[in-house]
């Protein structure tokens, strides 16, 4: 039998300002409606989805509230985990800190080590454990997170995660079609 189904990657609504442009994993900031333009997902609200699903953050819960969906939460969609010591911080800032050295930047999976609290695999593993179980004949609406998206992206399309250009904006979506 074959089967075809469209899986769409929403990135949340944007946060504010000062939350920009940082390292944010885990913190469960909220959105930011002054800087939150819904005529980019006017279309997501024409399609017919028979599933949706959330990260348990309020970035991504606010943002399907504000669209008017009904959906399931997963933890499994957060994004990955930074070590409290750069959660919350800019590149600026982390550049500055004692322990940073340029080494880190060497390679994607030498910076992910230094950054994160969550090793890459177990990031992997997480979000695959969540792609694995989804229906393989619905439609499919998911809010999350730049990183996790990215992650979803490459899983579904089979792409190397460390050299994918691979970015969405916020409020941006990808439709994947999957047969």
């Amino acid at each position: 039998m074959f089967f075809v189904a469209l899986i769409t990657l929403l990135r949340h609504a944007p946060l504010p300002k000062e939350y920009q442009k940082r390292y944010i994993g885990h913190t469960n900031i909220e959105i930011d409606l002054k800087l939150t333009d819904l005529s980019l997902v006017k279309d997501l609200k024409l399609k017919d989805y028979d599933l949706v699903f959330s990260s348990d953050l309020k970035r991504c819960t606010q943002t399907l509230e504000l669209l008017g969906f009904n959906f399931s939460i997963d933890s499994r969609l957060r994004e990955v985990e930074f070590k409290d010591s750069f959660e919350l911080k800019s590149f600026d800032e982390i550049e500055k800190m004692d322990i940073y050295e340029k080494k880190y930047l060497d390679s994607f999976l030498a910076w992910h080590e230094f950054i994160c609290k969550e090793s890459f695999s177990k990031f992997e593993q997480r979000v695959y454990s969540f792609i694995k179980e989804l229906p393989k004949n619905k439609n499919i609406l998911i809010c999350s997170h730049g990183g996790t998206i990215k992650m979803m992206n490459s899983i579904l399309n089979n792409e190397e995660y460390f050299s994918s250009p691979f970015n969405l904006k916020y409020l941006e979506s990808v439709d994947i079609i999957i047969s």
